[in-house]
Order: C-alpha cells, then structure tokens, then sequence
C-alpha cells in the first residue's frame, strides 16, 4: 500500500509542478510518519523516501535509533523549549519554530553542542487561534531578531494551512507567505539564507506546490489514516 501510495503522491507533484511551469526537483516530498510504526516507514525508505517528518520528540528519538541512519528527520510539530535538546542532533530541519524564546532555546543548546542548528519560523498566516506561529506581520521583526543567534540559521518559513473543504479555498494562504517569502529574499538579511518554504499536507499539497512550495509534508497520502494512537 505505502508504494502505491508514493507512486500516486509523486505523480501528483510532478503534475503540480508542470501546471506552475516548475522543476520538480525543486520539491521535496516530506513522508510524515507520526505514529507510524517501523514497518511502514521501512516500506516507504525502500521505495526511495529519505525525507521523514515527525510530530512528537520522543517518537522522533526513538526512531532515530530504529531506523537506518541515512533518514533526514524533519521536526515538523510544536516544540516545547524543555525538549530541545534531545533532538536538535537528531533533526536536519525544525520546521515549527514559532517563538523567539524557543529560538533562544535552540540557540543556547546549539551553543553547548557545538552545532548549527537548521530552522524554519512557523508563520500562522491564516491567524487561527488553534495554530501556534508567528502572525505575519511580526515575522520580520522576529527573522531579524533570531538572525543574530550564531547557532541558528533561519531557512525559510512553514505555515499549517486550515481544514478545509476544497484545497483551492487555502491558494491565498500559500500565495501569501509566499510573497513576503520572496520580499524577504530581496532583503538579504545576514545569516538567513530563505530558500525553503513548506507548506502543503495531505489536503493541499498541489495547491501549495503550484504556489511555490519546496517541501510539501504527507501523512495520510502515503500511509493512510493514523496507525495506532497515543504514542
């Protein structure tokens, strides 16, 4: 089932990247696979998928030892500061950071590690109450604030799109963290390099690659509903 599902997501985003005239290379499929167990993440990882986001740190960690050690983990869910440092060497990617505090945290763990920590500033462009992140117009202020931190580097932004019925209904959300995307490239602020932009799940993933996404994040398309639950 996961290979046929790959097989029909990765159709998919080549479709979505021929309507917007893009290269495909240009996305990376992220397979999420929050409570899944190992079995199916080995299914998909010898499909080819290398790119594995996950929710929780403990999971994370856990799978982190299972699982072969060539897996990119993408920290995708809300990261409380007192979880730092058990997963900023575990994660190629903190897409969720939505707090300069959180930002102070990874930098100060970062800074006992010796390591440059990789991060993303989760933008909550559709300002629902239920999402964390940063409203858009204090995300300049915070990419500049959080630029100054030397184990941090600040990749690009994530936004959690809100459910909806039709995927085209969340087109002005994506389009719209992608142009302050691009007005801050233009601005070049040291130590920020803005080239990634995730943005898309299950519901809304061609539409947010039509609107410029390079990481789109897939649970369900891959792997179908939530395997077993409270992990």
């Amino acid at each position: 089932m996961v290979r046929e599902n790959l097989e029909e997501v990765n159709n998919r985003i080549l479709a979505a990247c021929k309507r917007a005239g893009r290269n495909p290379e240009e996305v990376t499929l992220i397979a999420v696979s929050k409570t899944k167990p190992a079995v199916m993440i080995s299914e998909a990882y010898s499909a080819g998928v290398r790119d594995f986001g996950e929710n929780k740190v403990q999971e994370l960690c856990e799978k982190h030892v299972a699982l072969p050690e060539d897996i990119r983990w993408h920290m995708i869910g809300h990261l409380q500061r007192n979880k730092v440092r058990q997963v900023i060497d575990k994660t190629v990617l903190i897409h969720s950071v939505d707090s300069i505090r959180l930002a102070e945290q990874i930098e100060e763990e970062a800074a006992r590690k010796n390591l440059i920590v990789d991060i993303l500033l989760e933008v909550n462009v559709a300002e629902e109450d239920s999402k964390y992140g940063f409203k858009l117009e204090e995300t300049e202020s915070a990419i500049r604030r959080i630029a100054s931190l030397p184990h941090v580097k600040i990749k690009g932004l994530m936004t959690i799109a809100p459910f909806v019925e039709k995927s085209e209904e969340n087109r002005p959300v994506f389009k719209k963290l992608r142009q302050f995307y691009v007005d801050m490239q233009s601005k070049n602020v040291d130590n920020v390099s803005m080239n990634m932009l995730s943005m898309g799940m299950t519901g809304d993933y061609e539409i947010a690659i039509e609107e410029g996404a390079t990481l789109v994040r897939v649970g369900t398309g891959i792997f179908g509903t939530r395997y077993y639950m409270n992990t």
